[in-house]
């Protein structure tokens, strides 16, 4: 039952926001950031025709022959993928000495490999953050207790909310110790962007501005190595002396601009919001997430102390999940309430993912191989393992990742949408992908760039300058353009199919299941190598894949049994999601 009511919860919120594929939906979007405030606002309550979702259910098919035969090829590929990657692995494979000086000591004599770099630095340091989470959550609750303020008392403007002293006080002290002095290059930045939004207030030129001074500080970071305070003046040279415990903190830095464009922009928008939404005696508590992103904060809420507190909250961040500002200051006005048993699933899912994964990182070397690109003369078969596996280990890490900073988020009352929704290998749409992978990025790329950049009805388009900048966000590099593009042209197919072959009209064929398991055959494989392309194993290793693919009868044998076993798993993915909906949960992914 908490599974089910942390996925209406997600369901909540996704449901507010436009969403990317739908195609039937008819509004009067304006193509301009400008246009957005004032023709249609996030949180504006015109209602508009809209295609709904799809809710209604089929009858099982887990006890049909059909799946009897689909259970056989899951009982045989399962397993088998499995033992192939882990023969990659194997020290008995030739290329096993081009990577294993990449290799650790791991648990009970074996090896493992600890080789990336993002998870390796969050591996080592689990008990610092362990332990500043031990001193930070009982110090939070010290100061709320001294500080407690009635409910009724917080759902007035008048009503300072002292948690954000706290909040701001320990980012601080916090961030000193991650960063040294250059918290002062990050202070510098907030404090420009908040007079950009202090000075443009509702003008709209504001949000031009907002854009272009974060992805200018976005490519300034990147082309000067989040510069040196001796670049400015060489008296400031000394300041370079401390660095903290990382010297990058341009790297973190991106998600703190996810924050400051929320602010600039809800900021903006409370200023073309309805009367009713903006009155500063609002008594009633949100219903639930969709209100808190919608409603704007009470006009006195956009003060430099709370917009400092919250985009250098340190529970997230480092890495988010990413929270709306009305979102956090709603959640300070109007607490939630968040079960002991909700907080205690979490630890228990946080811990059971450490656990696959130290078991993975020992059973297979897929990140180290990847590295060294060595897959020299391996089977075409074994190669594929490799480029899949290192995707489900991404996935693997970063939801660990995001899992421990929003739980710690959980444990101060603040929470943030949970990023990962399902697993990567259960995905069949392209589209459906984006909504369950880094799920508070989506809604936040929603909510600031695909919404007033015209939604659905330049979907063709603005699909290509939302994943530019994804990709740009990510890292400025040739292979994550390439990655961007791919991915903009490889949801093309889906939406044009969507168009051709609506369900409301062809539903009811016979063969419909089957001719769109097909159509998500090509999906999957599609997701599959602008993936590869962009963060595993490269342009390089995806032409080699996809040569002996096609070039071979063995490759052109592999690529049937992975056509085969593919269909298979698409149909398993629809059923799941029906069976997901006959218990009245509906994620839209």
């Amino acid at each position: 039952m908490q599974q089910e009511h942390e996925h209406h919860r997600l369901l909540e919120i996704n449901s507010h926001l436009q969403d990317i594929d739908n195609p039937h939906e008819t509004t009067n979007e304006s193509s301009s950031f400008v246009g957005q405030a004032e023709h249609h606002n996030p949180i504006s309550t015109t209602k508009h025709s809209r295609r709904t979702q799809d809710r209604t259910t089929q009858p099982s098919l887990w006890n049909t022959r059909e799946f009897y035969v689909y259970y056989l090829v899951f009982a045989f590929c399962l397993p088998y993928m499995f033992k192939t990657a882990h023969d990659a692995s194997s020290v008995d494979n030739p290329n096993y000495e081009k990577y294993k000086d990449l290799l650790s000591d791991g648990f009970f004599g074996y090896k493992m490999d600890n080789s990336d770099s993002q998870y390796a630095s969050f591996r080592d340091n689990i008990p610092t953050l362990v332990a500043v989470v031990c001193i930070y959550v009982p110090l939070s609750y010290i100061f709320r207790s001294m500080f407690a303020s009635s409910a009724s008392a917080l759902k007035d403007p008048r009503q300072p909310l002292y948690r954000t002293y706290f909040f701001l006080a320990f980012s601080i002290i916090y961030l000193y110790f991650m960063y040294g002095n250059s918290l002062l290059k990050i202070g510098a930045i907030i404090i420009i962007n908040y007079v950009i939004a202090k000075v443009g207030r509702g003008a709209k030129w504001m949000p031009l501005a907002t854009w272009f001074f974060n992805l200018a500080v976005l490519f300034m970071n990147e082309a000067y190595d989040g510069y040196r305070f001796g670049d400015f003046h060489e008296s400031l040279t000394w300041l370079d002396d401390n660095t903290g415990m990382s010297r990058r903190w341009d790297v973190h830095f991106k998600f703190t601009m996810l924050r400051l464009v929320s602010f600039n922009f809800d900021y903006y928008w409370s200023f073309t919001a309805p009367r009713d939404m903006v009155m500063d005696d609002r008594d009633r508590t949100p219903h639930n997430d969709k209100e808190r992103v919608s409603t704007p904060a009470f006009a006195s809420d956009y003060r430099f102390t709370y917009y400092a507190a919250y985009a250098l909250y340190a529970p997230l961040y480092l890495a988010g999940p990413i929270i709306t500002f009305n979102d956090f200051i709603s959640q300070l006005r109007y607490p939630k309430s968040i079960p002991i048993k909700t907080l205690a699933m979490w630890v228990g899912r946080l811990i059971f993912a450490l656990v696959t994964m130290e078991f993975t990182n020992h059973y297979m070397y897929m990140v180290a191989i990847s590295k060294r690109k060595a897959w020299d003369n391996d089977p075409i078969l074994q190669i594929c393992m490799i480029g899949l596996f290192n995707l489900v280990l991404i996935w693997l890490k970063l939801m660990i990742i995001w899992r421990f900073f929003r739980l710690w988020g959980m444990l101060d009352g603040i929470e943030a949408p949970e990023n990962m929704i399902r697993c990567v290998i259960n995905n069949y749409s392209a589209l459906g992908f984006w909504r369950s992978w880094h799920k508070s990025y989506n809604l936040w790329i929603i909510r600031y760039v695909y919404i007033p950049l015209g939604g659905t009805r330049y979907a063709m388009y603005n699909i290509w300058v939302v994943f530019t900048f994804v990709a740009v966000w990510h890292d400025i590099q040739l292979k994550l353009l390439a990655w961007g593009w791919l991915i903009s042209l490889f949801i093309l197919p889906e939406i044009i199919a969507g168009r051709l072959f609506p369900k409301q009209k062809w539903g009811s064929w016979k063969y419909y299941r089957h001719l769109c398991a097909v159509g998500a055959v090509g999906n999957i494989m599609m997701m599959i190598i602008a993936n590869l392309v962009g963060f595993c194993i490269g342009l390089d290793g995806v032409k080699l894949m996809l040569h002996d693919l096609f070039s071979t009868l063995h490759g052109f044998l592999t690529m049937l049994c992975c056509f085969v076993a593919l269909y298979v798993c698409a149909q398993v993915q629809f059923e799941v999601r029906e069976s997901e909906k006959r218990r009245g949960i509906f994620l839209n992914c």
